[in-house]
């Protein structure tokens, strides 16, 4: 029972941890033609499931991202403190550029940005599922004694991520304001994964 329940908990809090995963990627993914949104957005997901497993079979290194690597003014600086730092910075980066290149299209509609290719997309969510999937691994690190829970739980996460992704990227794109909402939403992650 101690095991379905770690299992089941873990689950439903990877799945909670991953939203923000999807929103990017819905957002990045959406900038691609029309027939490659639904691919970009498979393997943005299959990377996030291959990092996260990656990162939990490496554990010993993980835990040894949250030893203090020097101290600056009082602050022990780790491992895991610089990833999610850059990170952040990346995400309020990425998230304000894109709010700003959909204010500008509107103002300008002559000065159209020219489209990203698939693997920039690609390399971009690759970036974001390597901070996100440090704090998620992190999170079942600390709740689960079990390789094995841990690694299933963040499958059937990923898994249901795959099922919903298309939905949510559809009605984020099919609303304009609450795709604001969702890159504003980012820029507050950003900031918490910097103030972390």
């Amino acid at each position: 029972p101690q095991i379905w329940i770690g299992l089941l908990t873990l689950t439903a809090l990877e799945i909670v941890l991953g939203i923000d995963n999807i929103v990017f990627i819905s957002i990045l993914a959406g900038k691609l033609p029309a027939g490659s949104q639904e691919k970009a957005r498979r393997w943005g997901l299959t990377l996030a499931l291959l990092l996260r497993i990656a990162l939990l079979l490496s554990l010993t290194w993980i835990m040894g991202l949250t030893q203090p690597l020097f101290v600056v003014a009082g602050f022990a600086a780790t491992g895991r403190a610089l990833i999610l730092i850059v990170g952040g910075l990346f995400l309020i980066a990425k998230s304000t550029r894109e709010i700003h290149l959909k204010f500008e299209r509107e103002e300008s509609s002559q000065r159209m940005p020219v489209a990203p290719s698939f693997s920039s997309v690609l390399l971009q969510i690759a970036l974001l599922d390597v901070v996100f999937s440090l704090d998620s691994v992190i999170t079942a690190v600390g709740m689960v004694d079990q390789s094995g829970v841990m690694i299933a739980a963040v499958m059937i996460a990923i898994g249901i991520m795959m099922i919903f992704a298309g939905t949510v990227a559809r009605f984020i794109e099919r609303h304009p304001t609450l795709k604001m909402l969702a890159l504003s939403f980012l820029i507050l992650i950003g900031v918490n994964l910097i103030a972390e």
